[in-house]
Parts: structure tokens; C-alpha cells; sequence
């Protein structure tokens, strides 16, 4: 079933490149009765009237969990007369994650990493205060927590002018991160979505909820809706990637225990 998805679920994790392909790839029509889950030794596999889903790459779309697996095969049994990727972010990310993280973690954790070097965190407005204050009672719980739980001391700096943070707190910060691929993906898709490798592991760790994180990595958005007004072409961009964050979420939680 490679032709399905040979270019609107391809190996991209990033999720508004989904966007652009899918708008460039017309729909299929659904062909098939039922979606349902099989457990084989590669894992949960997605079957389509019985018979196996394959990724762009010919692999098998399987998940590691039986709730992964479970949530794919919902998003094929939910699709109507056309098969419409947008609707399906887990499987989307099943995709990514199998062919384009597994083999290849190692690049992927860097790349994540990098993200310690500007993260959203450590940039703050500088007025008006109600927004300083935002962005602090949002943002510092989250570096106190990477000081206190990882030995991470990140520099914070007012605007947009980089600030070289210390290479003992990037080294920290970097040692927390995960090297199973599907939580590797997943994180990697939060990281890119919120613009912070730090709210990425805040979830991952529990320190904050999907919602937390979501609220934090739009302070400013927020702000701004809320001063001039709402944009309907913004929040329709925000609803999409909001959804691609909730699918990212949900696998992360699947995949990695809750700390001590």
C-alpha cells in the first residue's frame, strides 16, 4: 500500500511540511472496510482489511505499544470517501519516526539538542510588564526545574540578541534527552512545534501537562490576540499544528515512564 503515501506521509517531522505536501498530493479514496491492529514481531501492525500498511519507505506500519497502534488504526477507520493525511497526525508521525528516526537516532537527538543553544525560554520582552510577567510566571518554573532536577543553568537575555549559553548546561540538558526513536520523534516534533527543547522535556519529564506547555510556548501569541484581536488565518494554523502537537504528546507519553 506504498502508493497511498508515497508523498503526503513521507519521512518529514516536520509537521507544516506536511501541510505543504499534502495541499501538493491529491486524496485517495478509501478502498477499505475496516482498520484494525495485529500484534507481530516487529510490533502492533496497522492492518487494512487484513492485510498490512507499508510506509513511503516499503517498511511495516507497526507501533512499539498496543494504545499507539490502537490511536493509527482509529484515524484509518475515521477517514469518510477520501483518505485525508491532515486528519491522521499519529500516523503521520508513525511514518516519520519509522523512516526517518529509527537508524539515524543519533541525528535526530542533535537536532533537538540545538535547540538549548536559543531556546524560546531564554529570550523575554522587556515591557509592557503585564507581559514580562506572563512569559515569567510561564516560563521560569520550567528553568528553575532544568537547574534544580537536571544541573542545567541557562543565561536569559532581553530581545532577540543571541546569548551563548554555558556548555555545561547544554551538556546537561542534552544528557536528559531519550534514545528510543518513537519518543525521539515525538519530542522531536513538540521541540520543533513550540520552539523549545526545555518545554519538550518538561512534558516528557511531567513536569508540566500537554495544556502547560501548550499555554507556554504561546505566550506571546496569546498576548498579542488579546491586544489586537484575533486573527483567523493565525488560529487556523495554530488548530492544525495544535493537533500534530496533542498526536506528538500522546505518543511521548506512551512511550517513556513516569519519573521519580
Amino acid at each position: 500500500m506504498r502508493e497511498l503515501f508515497e508523498e503526503s506521509l513521507g519521512p518529514s517531522l516536520d509537521p507544516e511540511e506536511a501541510v505543504r505536501q499534502s495541499t501538493r498530493t491529491g486524496q485517495r479514496k478509501r478502498f477499505y472496510a475496516s482498520a484494525s491492529v495485529s500484534e507481530t514481531p516487529d510490533g502492533f501492525a496497522i492492518l487494512l482489511d487484513g492485510k498490512p500498511v507499508r510506509t513511503p519507505s516499503r517498511n511495516l506500519l507497526a507501533a512499539p505499544s498496543q494504545e499507539i497502534a490502537a490511536t493509527m488504526a482509529a484515524e484509518w477507520q475515521a477517514q469518510r470517501d477520501v483518505i485525508d493525511p491532515m486528519t491522521m497526525p499519529v500516523t503521520r508521525l508513525a511514518n516519520s519516526v519509522i523512516d526517518g528516526v529509527t537508524g539515524r537516532v543519533e541525528a535526530v537527538v542533535e537536532d533537538i539538542a540545538k535547540y538549548f543553544e536559543t531556546d524560546l525560554l531564554f529570550y523575554r520582552a522587556g515591557h509592557p510588564e503585564a507581559l514580562v510577567a506572563r512569559e515569567a510566571s510561564h516560563w521560569d518554573p520550567v528553568l528553575f526545574w532544568a537547574a534544580e532536577t537536571l544541573g542545567a543553568h541557562f543565561i536569559l537575555t532581553e530581545g532577540i540578541v543571541h546569548v551563548r549559553q554555558p556548555d555545561p548546561a547544554i551538556a546537561a540538558a542534552r544528557a536528559a534527552l531519550p534514545s528510543e526513536p518513537w519518543a525521539v520523534g515525538a519530542l522531536h516534533v513538540i521541540t520543533t512545534l513550540t520552539g523549545s527543547a526545555l518545554l519538550a522535556l518538561a512534558l516528557m519529564r511531567r513536569r508540566l501537562d500537554a495544556d502547560e506547555v501548550w499555554a507556554a510556548a504561546h505566550v506571546n501569541e496569546d498576548w498579542n490576540s488579546e491586544q489586537w484581536g484575533a486573527d483567523e488565518e493565525v488560529a487556523a494554523r495554530q488548530a492544525a499544528r495544535l493537533s500534530d502537537f496533542r498526536a506528538a504528546a500522546s505518543v511521548l507519553a506512551a512511550q517513556v515512564q513516569p519519573f521519580g
